[in-house]
């Protein structure tokens, strides 16, 4: 307790780091307080006992708003529209020559940031109509196309002022200001999750306090999972050869290249989610639809879950592929005068290199692949779907990585002014997945 006192101590003692601190903390609250701004011309007390319809849909995309989706509040879109168009740039940056092009230059990847933000404004004029007609009650809302048209620009600009919120945070305050803005949406619905759990479990019928502690056990458990997950990694050994220059000499000592189990962090799961939910969407604009639709509309159904497995797997392989290129790093290699033990430099460094990547991420596509459909598994256990949704999926991966992102940079922090860092035992490493140069 003392040593978690004096870390507290030297965090606000270093006058950088607590601006910074404070800086993250005022931003998110602004967020925080936009989410319970229920839109003009909306009755909220209507909104609170109209049946939204939606089902499954609409409890998974209130997660990333942190119920502001489900309150019709001006942030009820979140950051979302702008997360959908940066991956829409990704995939044309892999499809597109042009664009791949423009990802190599400083002044091209200003331009993509600022086609991105064109295309969140794009999404929100299409997205925006759905979400008032598809879960804004009739009976909540007023009938006039004035109205239809100023709600749009609300959501729009709202959306635009969330990203905002997120590139300040990022540039003034602590961590990755988009990821944290998502993390806090779902930790806001966290307390009442578990609170309605806890109920349950203690009413009648529930199972008792002793059922209730299994589930947080195996929670922590699963969470301790994700962690390895995040920070695994496998180290190639590379050695440098010696060079002297004059009377000093260079090179001839042994670092690793760290290549990461899971290198796709959380993006599998968001890309096959995505697709996936589709589905869902269809099934709603029928009155009856056919029971090959419902079974891959049902989020807890056997046909649902093996798509959703199927396609996270797939997405792993498809995403690291485009993230790690071992042609590169054998490349670097060998202009540095690095080369693997026992392995020539070239081609089949580049060929070790892809072997082992393609080893080290079938079993983390697999365990990938099981935490996206765990909150299934918990819901047919009895667990109620608030809570549910933390045992696994994108939800427990998100705050996982930002929470070990964000303690990261404070530690840097630390460290760099000569203090400990937050664990004595070893160093804090977040999920970054663009350190893939050698590190020592």
């Amino acid at each position: 307790m003392k040593n978690l006192i004096d870390t507290v101590k030297n965090i606000w003692r270093i006058e950088e780091l607590r601006n910074r601190i404070l800086i993250t903390l005022g931003l998110l609250l602004v967020y925080r307080i936009g989410s319970y701004i229920v839109l003009p011309g909306v009755d909220s007390l209507k909104m609170a006992t109209a049946s939204t319809g939606g089902g499954g849909i609409v409890e998974i995309l209130s997660i990333f708003t942190g119920g502001a989706f489900t309150r019709a509040s001006i942030f009820a879109l979140g950051i979302m529209p702008y997360i959908s168009a940066s991956i829409i740039m990704q995939l044309m940056g892999i499809a597109v020559p042009a664009v791949q092009k423009m990802q190599r230059e400083e002044s091209g990847r200003r331009k993509l940031n600022q086609y991105t933000r064109y295309l969140t404004i794009l999404i929100c004029v299409f997205q925006a109509p759905g979400y008032i007609y598809a879960t804004i009650d009739p009976d909540a809302r007023p009938d006039s196309q004035f109205w239809l048209f100023t709600t749009v620009v609300i959501l729009t600009c709202s959306t635009l002022f969330v990203m905002w919120l997120g590139e300040r945070i990022t540039e003034r305050g602590l961590g990755n200001g988009i990821s944290l803005i998502i993390m806090i949406g779902i930790l806001a619905e966290f307390p009442q999750s578990f609170a309605q759990e806890v109920v349950g479990r203690m009413g009648p019928g529930g199972g008792g306090l002793v059922l209730l502690l299994v589930e947080v056990v195996l929670w922590v458990l699963i969470i301790a999972g994700c962690i390895l997950l995040v920070q695994g990694t496998r180290r190639i050994p590379v050695q440098f050869a010696k060079r002297v220059q004059g009377n000093k000499q260079f090179g001839g000592v042994r670092n690793y290249i760290p290549l990461k189990v899971n290198a796709a962090g959380v993006m599998p799961i968001i890309f096959a989610q995505a697709i996936v939910l589709i589905p869902m969407y269809v099934a709603q604009a029928f009155e009856q639809p056919p029971q090959w639709l419902l079974g891959l509309a049902n989020a807890q159904g056997t046909f649902y879950n093996l798509l959703l497995f199927s396609m996270v797997v797939m997405f792993t392989y498809f995403y690291t592929a485009i993230t790690v290129n071992p042609v590169q790093l054998a490349d670097d290699m060998k202009r540095n005068g690095g080369f693997i033990p026992g392995v020539k430099p070239g081609k089949q460094t580049a060929d070790h290199i892809d072997e082992l990547l393609s080893r080290i991420t079938l079993p983390g596509a697999i365990f990938l692949g099981m935490v996206a459909i765990l909150p299934a598994f918990a819901q047919m256990a009895g667990i109620k779907q608030g809570f549910a949704q933390f045992f696994g999926g994108t939800s427990l991966l998100i705050m996982v990585g930002v929470l070990l992102d964000t303690l990261q940079q404070i530690e840097s922090h630390l460290l760099m002014r000569h203090y400990d860092g937050l664990m004595k035992t070893g160093r804090i490493k977040g999920r970054t997945n663009a350190a893939y140069g050698m590190a020592g």
